[in-house]
């Protein structure tokens, strides 16, 4: 009879246990497991900027390990199965002819002390192998991302210091226009155009981004802007945090005819969990971020997908994608829907791997690359396209 009563109760035990979602859903199951296969790389997280609002950047005065007034911390990161992550370095536009450097160099330093602070979560990387490195070492990849072309001052100098200082890739704009691009709100007629998408010297900028070995990012820029660079690249782009204009016809997202460049250039588009990019209004769910990734994955392909929650620089997220813990929720959906194994790991990371690797080798590959203006027809023999990238 003790016996019985002995295996009745622990039977009990296991139907209260927290773990019986994993028994009763295989696809959350499978999820979890894929994910201690391939790290899951986030392409764009503002906890930087809510550090610098709520605590001006002053970590003593922060616990990441109990923080509670923002999508970010380390128990929801560890929950989330965060392989790496790109912070996001941004600074309003309203700096933009002031102090937008200084303020983005402190951002860029916020991000350094913070896996300082924490070296038994974040390990600070600067390439693909070092977010490997950093997963098998059971730590959040830490890389950094400067969101928005007014932080150079229009310097290709600054942009090299900020590379030198750890930075891969480069937003060409936020919602504002700087001197060389426009930005994604002229395309719905909310600023001007100013510059037809690209100046000569944003041309410049792609070439030299392309000779650093830096990620070029179109989220934020407009259509135009997305062709010019798509033309001029020689290495792939990335869409850090947007998702798909068919299934929410927002200036934010990224159009079908740019998705097929995208997949030719074999980039990457990474989907933004903001409401009102997902569903065009202020509620959504798991079902319609789900939805983006199908749309993409229709059109271009499971090889240009990633995700981008924008986590901690939106207002509002989707149900069931609250914070980065619930991450694996969404895994688990489109499992769920019928995508393979194969095609879940391209868009946890391996796809972001992938682009990483090809623009680090642009470096080895075009190490003499410049931008001059077309002289004669001798010369534009010479060049891939009308902007003329020269090769000695």
């Amino acid at each position: 009879m003790w016996r019985q009563v002995l295996v009745a109760l622990c039977l009990s035990l296991w139907i209260c246990s927290p773990d019986l979602t994993l028994a009763e859903d295989p696809y959350l199951n499978r999820a979890y497991q894929l994910m201690s296969e391939t790290p899951l790389i986030d392409g764009h997280n503002d906890l930087p900027w809510q550090l610098r609002m709520q605590f001006n950047n002053q970590l003593n005065k922060v616990n990441l390990d109990t923080l509670e007034t923002t999508h970010t911390n380390i128990p929801k990161i560890k929950e989330g199965r965060l392989g790496a992550q790109f912070w996001a370095a941004y600074v309003p536009c309203e700096t933009q002819y002031k102090d937008a450097v200084r303020q983005t160099l402190e951002q860029i330093d916020v991000v350094h002390r913070m896996c300082e602070k924490y070296p038994d979560t974040f390990k600070f990387v600067t390439t693909s192998q070092g977010i490997m490195d950093a997963f098998k070492e059971n730590k959040t990849a830490s890389l950094i991302g400067v969101e928005g072309g007014h932080s150079i001052d229009s310097s290709l100098g600054t942009l090299r210091t900020m590379y030198q200082l750890g930075v891969r890739y480069l937003t060409l704009t936020h919602s504002c226009n700087t001197p060389w691009a426009d930005n994604w709100r002229v395309d719905d007629g909310s600023d001007p155009i100013q510059s037809g998408g690209l100046s000569p010297f944003g041309k410049q900028l792609i070439v030299e981004m392309n000779r650093l070995g830096m990620l070029i990012d179109l989220a934020h820029v407009p259509v135009s802007v997305m062709n010019q660079t798509l033309t001029m690249s020689v290495a792939p782009v990335i869409f850090s945090h947007s998702s798909a204009y068919a299934v929410c016809r927002h200036s934010r997202n990224v159009p079908d005819e740019i998705l097929l460049k995208v997949k030719e250039k074999k980039g990457i588009v990474m989907v933004n969990f903001y409401n009102d990019y997902v569903t065009c209004s202020q509620k959504a769910n798991i079902s319609d971020v789900a939805d983006h990734f199908d749309h993409i994955k229709k059109v271009g392909g499971a090889e240009i997908i990633g995700f981008g929650g924008d986590y901690d620089g939106v207002p509002r997220t989707p149900e069931g994608l609250e914070d980065v813990s619930k991450v694996p929720n969404l895994v688990a959906e489109l499992l769920r829907r019928g995508w393979t194994d194969e095609e879940v790991k391209a868009a946890l990371g391996n796809n972001l791997l992938r682009v990483m690797s090809e623009v680090e080798r642009s470096l080895l590959v075009f190490p003499d690359l410049r931008w001059e203006p077309i002289k004669s027809h001798k010369q534009q023999l010479k060049c891939i396209n009308p902007w003329c990238r020269v090769y000695n």
